[in-house]
């Protein structure tokens, strides 16, 4: 009933994201620590805008309360970078956040960071599943709310300010002040205004917000910043003249990007160019990491600067792994989330959108020429995706072709190896590739190819899905 994939725990509302199961999660975790000798260190909690999320948060948070930990429960809903940020900077051994992430509507899920504010890797996940396997058959009652908090078992915290304080302590503010940017938001119905636009502000910025209502539906729209969820963002940035669009996702650890000129772009793009700038002009040293589905045009700026790109499968804990063990200077992900060293080991669209202004402030550029710029030096790429809904049969029968008879289409490209790292990669000789995978959040199959021309590229989608009937 509760299975963790690559982004923490999610389920359909109402099905297996339930009351009786949010709370033996909380129970498993609570003997977890009890277990590993750090319950008197504490629990962090914080929750997202999607329904249920706050209840959500109380009924963890009154269990923890019960078995004798001091929980501290964020009392207003905040992005997901804030909770990684308090476990970090406050050294305690677990947090969790309520959010689905990116999702439809009819999802909802929990989060779980580790010491130093790190995902939990599938270790602890695996752990944490079997002490909920041990909890089959018991009835968890946690104890009444207001009590917990009346005796001081829960305590109601705000810690935004010191996380905003963060992020402005690294951004060169000064140099944002002197451009008077003007800058269109989309939280999307998320959690992101606040923060975003605090820090904005602070910069002198001329800030406008679209979609910053509650809303538990998200505009009847995925709560996830891509070239058609963006059309609106895309429309106010044309129509007004602003330098740039900035979106994130429903708990704000991802980010969507529209240029000067109304163009969307592609996360791809984003890690790039942060990268570039980081080492180029802020002076940073050393490699970057990203994910099995991520552009390789990021392989081509490390090695420019004679530096490694790392590649791991799809999941931000690996991603956080790889930097540590590297000491590298950028972490991303096609989906677009990133971080930077120095900053928390999570991806958080707050602090991408913040170093993204400042690269425009300080190289006194607008967006779309400093890409123009980037792509005369290293080239272009073009990426397509592509996503499936699997019924569990199918989902079975794809496995079996694609990962344990491994059998793969006939192409029209030389094959220069072939990796099973997490799902099927294809690497071509002419440079590009096509990993073929299953959705670690969602019941999905997904396709991602990038070539050196779009017409590559979605001729080799369109092999797959004939190969897979699709």
């Amino acid at each position: 009933m509760i299975k963790f994939g690559t982004g923490g725990w999610r389920a359909v509302i109402g099905e297996d994201f339930t009351k009786a199961n949010i709370q033996k999660l909380a129970k498993a975790l609570a003997l977890k620590m009890k277990d590993e000798g750090v319950a008197e260190k504490g629990m962090v909690i914080g929750y997202d805008r999607r329904f249920l999320s706050k209840e959500a948060m109380q009924w963890a948070g009154v269990i923890f309360a019960s078995e004798g930990i001091q929980t501290y429960l964020i009392n207003r809903s905040s992005p997901t970078p804030l909770v990684i940020y308090y476990v970090m900077k406050h050294e305690m051994p677990y947090g969790m956040m309520v959010t689905a992430s990116h999702n439809p509507a009819v999802y909802n899920g929990i989060k779980i960071f580790t010491s130093g504010g790190r995902d939990a890797d599938e270790l602890q996940t695996r752990e944490i599943e079997n002490y909920i396997r041990e909890l089959e058959d018991m009835d968890i009652k946690g104890m009444d709310y207001e009590a917990a908090v009346s005796s001081g078992s829960i305590v109601e915290i705000n810690p935004i300010n010191e996380y905003i304080d963060a992020i402005i302590n690294t951004i060169d503010l000064q140099a944002i002040r002197e451009k008077g940017l003007r800058i269109a938001l989309d939280p999307m119905y998320g959690v992101s205004e606040t923060s975003l636009k605090t820090i904005l502000l602070t910069a002198r910025c001329d800030v406008s917000t679209i979609h910053d209502r509650h809303d538990t539906l998200f505009g009847g729209k995925l709560p996830s910043p891509s070239a058609e969820t963006l059309k609106s963002l895309q429309n106010y940035v044309i129509d007004r003249q602003c330098d740039i669009g900035i979106a994130t996702d429903g708990d704000a650890d991802r980010i969507g990007v529209i240029d000067d000129t109304g163009h969307f772009l592609h996360p791809n793009d984003i890690v790039v160019l942060l990268y570039y700038y980081l080492v180029k002009y802020k002076g940073m040293k050393g490699a970057a990491v990203r994910n099995i589905a991520t552009t390789h045009m990021l392989d081509r700026v490390a090695e420019s600067f004679g530096q490694k790109c790392y590649e791991v499968p799809v999941g931000f804990k690996y991603i956080s792994a790889k930097m540590m063990e590297t000491n590298a200077v950028i972490g991303g992900e096609s989906s677009g989330g990133l971080t930077v060293r120095g900053h928390i080991p999570g991806k958080d669209g707050i602090y991408a959108a913040s170093l993204l202004i400042e690269m425009i402030a300080v190289l006194g550029k607008k967006l779309s020429q400093i890409l123009s710029d980037i792509k005369e030096i290293y080239g272009d790429l073009t990426m397509e995706e592509r996503d499936y809904p699997l019924s569990e049969q199918k989902r079975d029968r794809i496995y079996q072709r694609l990962l344990i008879d491994k059998l793969i289409p006939k192409l029209p490209f030389e094959i220069e190896k072939i990796s099973y790292l997490d799902g099927c990669k294809i690497y071509f000789r002419n440079g590009g590739w096509v990993i073929t995978r299953f959705s670690g959040t969602e019941p999905l199959l997904r396709i991602f190819c990038e070539m050196p021309n779009a017409e590559d590229a979605r001729l080799i989608c369109e092999t797959y899905e004939t190969f897979l009937s699709l």
